[in-house]
């Protein structure tokens, strides 16, 4: 492909800026040229707003739409395989939200089918290209830490307002017919990805998962014990019912020569504590978080380069939550 020319499905908040039209347009050689949503007005109003060419309310008139080659999925996790599917039969190389589908499962069909056609397939697991993330890796295999020994994750977090209103109205990511889970299945799979990543392959992993204050059916705390195929262990815990006071978003890389703290989500800063003192990193994120992805993914269909985050690697993300939640 010369021009990648997307048609996205779905108009949801992500699109509004980490990704979407303001993200896909910044990208050399690539333009935003469909949209579809299942509500009229909202197809019309996203591309009315982002000056998108064409929108649609059925699936299968964007993925035929004859001046997209590319399709991006911005859907809950439900409908992912259906849709992958679609636009895999198509011959169009598909980009999908994480997680990659409700279950590993799913997510193997969708790389099976790709497979099978040589339809490339890619995955929203965007730490993998942000300069944050960049740097810590590069933290991890300079060894500025000495031999990793010990990973810990703590994502603590109070309920979103809607699940403690007066009229709770949670979103679909608690309900796990739509999401696969619940907050932890939205949230951990960032966070697997990326130690997979940067570790390599997770060979073990188990856990308990529960729901203790009952807001909605998915469950809103689990502990988990992972093992990494080169001997490195790790610990979890996540919790999304406790007071706003309390609320942790903090993780531990401990190597033989010191320790590196970080953020998953909320904080640009990276601290490095060694004998040698304390060393900080300050690494805003840019404002479009998907850009540096989208720009493999480009660059990966043009011939010149590949896109480090595939089907493949999507797919591992799910099969650990999977472990640990079953």
């Amino acid at each position: 492909m010369a021009e990648i020319y997307w048609g996205m499905i779905g108009c949801g908040n992500v699109t509004e800026r980490k990704s979407g039209a303001p993200a896909i347009n910044k990208v050399p050689h690539a333009s935003l040229v469909a949209v579809m949503a299942r509500k009229a007005e909202k197809a019309a109003d996203y591309a009315k707003r982002h000056h998108v060419p064409r929108w649609y309310t059925d699936v299968d008139d964007l993925i035929n739409d004859p001046g997209v080659n590319t399709i991006y999925i911005a859907t809950p996790p439900d409908v992912h395989l259906e849709y992958a599917t679609k636009a895999i039969r198509a011959g169009k190389p598909v980009y999908i939200e994480k997680p990659m589908a409700r279950n590993y499962e799913e997510c193997a069909e969708i790389n099976r089918l790709g497979c099978e056609a040589g339809v490339p397939v890619f995955v929203a697991y965007y730490r993998r290209t942000l300069p944050y993330f960049v740097t810590l890796k590069k933290l991890i295999d300079d060894k500025v830490i000495g031999d990793i020994r010990l990973i810990n994750i703590a994502l603590h977090w109070q309920p979103y307002d809607e699940e403690v209103s007066d009229n709770p109205q949670p979103r679909w990511r608690v309900f796990p017919e739509i999401s696969g889970g619940g907050h932890f299945h939205d949230l951990a799979s960032h966070q697997f990805d990326f130690l997979e990543y940067a570790f390599g392959p997770i060979k073990y992993a188990k856990g308990i998962a529960r729901n203790q204050a009952g807001m909605y059916p998915a469950d809103d705390v689990v502990v988990a014990n992972f093992e990494f195929e080169n001997g490195i262990l790790g610990n979890g815990s996540w919790c999304y019912t406790i007071n706003k006071e309390q609320r942790t978003d903090q993780s531990q890389i401990i190597g033989s020569k010191g320790k590196i703290l970080f953020s998953f989500f909320e904080s640009s800063m990276i601290r490095v504590e060694t004998a040698d003192g304390i060393q900080e990193y300050n690494v805003p994120y840019p404002p479009h978080v998907q850009q540096p992805l989208l720009e493999t993914i480009v660059q990966e269909l043009r011939g010149e380069g590949k896109c480090p985050s595939t089907g493949k690697t999507g797919a591992r993300a799910n099969l650990i939550m999977d472990w640990i939640t079953s």
